[in-house]
């Protein structure tokens, strides 16, 4: 069983197969060798023994031929036909002969020989007699003849016809027992088929089994094995048979690669709890994984050395930094105090002089709105012309689009006319070819039907004519009105301008006194604001001072804040690095 095991599968195969082959090549062997003895026992028994059995009732039926001649030889009177059974007797006996020399030939048994010996001399003795009892017929001793016939010549014929008789149920019965025999012969190459038959049924179950067991069962294992991997279990176990076959070299080398990769899962673990001192050992030149891997584990700990200088580095940078930090901190909040006192001297200022720029604004404000007012007013008259001059183009160029409408309509009555009069042409060419039609008679017919729709398609257009003519009439009406409303409505609007432009005018000279006034009050305000302007000016010097001085002093704050921050950055950075092993 090992060193089948241990066999390489091609070899198990040809092995398993190759003795299937050969049981089969023997189970059809035993069925070709038990159907040739049986062809070969049925040849015999038509060659020989059923030969042997015809051959021996011809020859008896021959010496029944010859003795009944033998007595019609006696009873007959007439020589001529003594001579011709005499004839016949003798070519019945040169055929006992021929049958005898053929019984020699076809059994070459030594009882069989004895036997047909022992029929051939009683033959010939019985032919001797037969012969010397023709003689005495043809001498006309027909009385001893006879008595020679029933006598001796009889018990002759007798012993021949029981010896070729026994002969024959010899045969026969040789027959029967070689049927017998061929029977059990063929029982017995059914059995032998069967038995071979049902051992290579099981030996092929066997090899299945073992083929199972050997090959399918491990495949099996490796590939539920491969599937879990796959879904990222590696908390397997791979019992590894020692074979020496593929399958055997299937399990180690998947064993092999389980344990590289539980080592490589190992280490990574290792990595990520902090543990940099892992170690992997690529299985060759070839391991790509193996070598990234090793790789990718140096990289992190030349990383992580360098940050571990880094932060180290920062830590002590950040110390520096802080106190550095506080200092300034603290000289910038005395000014920002010191800043903020004076602004608020300058912003008691600056409030009284807006007082003074306030009341003069006030004034100017008023001249102002009145100026606007009248402005206002010019631009909307300004407007109103503008608009009621666009009305005038635009009613000009609605009449004259309503005059060619009319004018279009008088052509369209024009068209009208035409197709009324095309339809009364039309009416009266469906009457003619009517006409012509009744004429053509029954072959008119069709044509009858094509001057009638033709007619009532005159009639339609006659009547569509007639009320496009009503409508176009409506129309014409229509545009007649609307071209006695427009030249009254462009009368309307030039009155409209003439009123708007007069209103205009005088909107105008309102806004040239406005005007005059408001210079006035601008100059008195200008004076004023020049003094807010320098005040501001101060303030917003002074607000910027304080603000400038405000946002350093909370920059310094945030700075300190930020000093601190990166300071415990460092430190906390520090001990994360210090979690690491490199």
């Amino acid at each position: 069983m090992k060193y089948f095991t241990n066999l390489s599968t091609r070899s198990k195969l040809l092995f398993s197969f190759g003795i299937i082959w050969i049981m089969f090549l023997v189970v059809i062997i035993i069925a070709y060798n038990g159907l040739r003895n049986i062809t070969q026992s049925e040849k015999k028994l038509s060659e020989v023994n059923f030969r042997i059995a015809l051959e021996l009732r011809e020859l008896r039926s021959h010496q029944n031929y010859n003795r009944a001649a033998i007595l019609d030889m006696i009873l007959t009177k007439n020589k001529s036909e003594q001579l011709a059974l005499e004839g016949i007797i003798n070519e019945r006996g040169q055929a006992i002969n021929v049958i005898i020399e053929k019984l020699f030939k076809l059994d070459t048994d030594h009882q069989f020989q004895n036997r047909l010996k022992e029929l051939e001399n009683e033959i010939e003795t019985y032919r001797l007699g037969r012969d010397e009892e023709i003689k005495l017929i043809q001498e006309g001793k027909l009385e001893e003849a006879q008595k020679l016939g029933t006598t001796h010549l009889k018990d002759q014929f007798e012993k021949i016809r029981l010896i070729s008789t026994e002969m024959g149920d010899k045969a026969a019965k040789d027959s029967d027992i070689q049927l017998e025999l061929d029977q059990q012969q063929a029982n017995s190459a059914i059995i032998l088929f069967l038995v071979f038959g049902i051992v290579v049924l099981f030996f092929s179950i066997l090899m299945i089994i073992l083929m199972n067991r050997t090959i399918a069962q491990p495949l099996n294992e490796i590939t539920k094995i491969a599937a879990s991997i796959g879904e990222g279990n590696l908390n397997v176990e791979l019992n590894v048979i020692e074979r020496k076959d593929e399958v055997g070299i299937l399990m180690q080398t998947f064993s092999r690669m389980v344990d590289v990769l539980k080592g490589m899962a190992t280490v990574a673990q290792k990595i990520a709890s902090g543990d940099l001192t892992g170690s992997i050992v690529p299985q060759s030149e070839k391991d790509i994984l193996g070598n990234t891997f090793l790789q990718m584990l140096n990289n992190l700990r030349r990383i992580m050395k360098d940050i571990v200088e880094s932060v180290n580095l920062l830590a002590s940078s950040s110390s520096e930094i802080l106190i550095a930090t506080t200092q300034v901190a603290a000289g910038a909040s005395e000014t920002a105090s010191a800043i903020s006192e004076t602004t608020t001297t300058v912003e008691e200022v600056k409030q009284a002089a807006q007082l003074s720029s306030q009341k003069a604004s006030r004034v100017s404000e008023n001249a102002q709105q009145t100026a606007q007012v009248t402005q206002t007013g010019q631009q909307a008259v300004d407007e109103t012309i503008k608009g009621m001059y666009h009305i005038q183009d635009q009613m000009e160029s609605v009449a004259n689009t309503i005059v060619r409408l009319s004018e279009q309509s008088q052509q369209i009555g024009g068209i009208i006319a035409s197709v009324n009069d095309l339809a009364d042409q039309s009416n009266l060419l469906a009457v003619n070819a009517a006409i012509e039609a009744a004429k053509a008679g029954e072959q008119g017919r069709g044509f009858t039907v094509v001057a009638q729709e033709i007619k009532d398609l005159a009639q339609q257009s006659k009547q569509a004519t007639i009320q496009v003519r009503n409508i176009l009439s409506d129309i014409q009406k229509a545009t007649s009105a609307a071209v006695m409303a427009t030249e009254q409505t462009s009368k309307a609007v030039e009155n409209g301008v003439k009123q708007s432009t007069q209103t205009g005018e005088s909107i105008k000279k309102l806004a040239e006194s406005s005007n005059k006034a408001v210079e006035a009050a601008t100059q008195i305000v200008a004076s004023s604001q020049q003094q807010v302007v320098g005040m501001d000016q101060i303030g917003l010097a002074m607000n910027n001072i304080n603000q400038a001085g405000t946002e350093n002093a909370a920059s310094m704050v945030q700075a300190e804040k930020a000093a601190k921050d990166m300071n415990e950055l460092g430190q906390k950075l520090k001990l994360l690095v210090e979690q690491y092993k490199i």
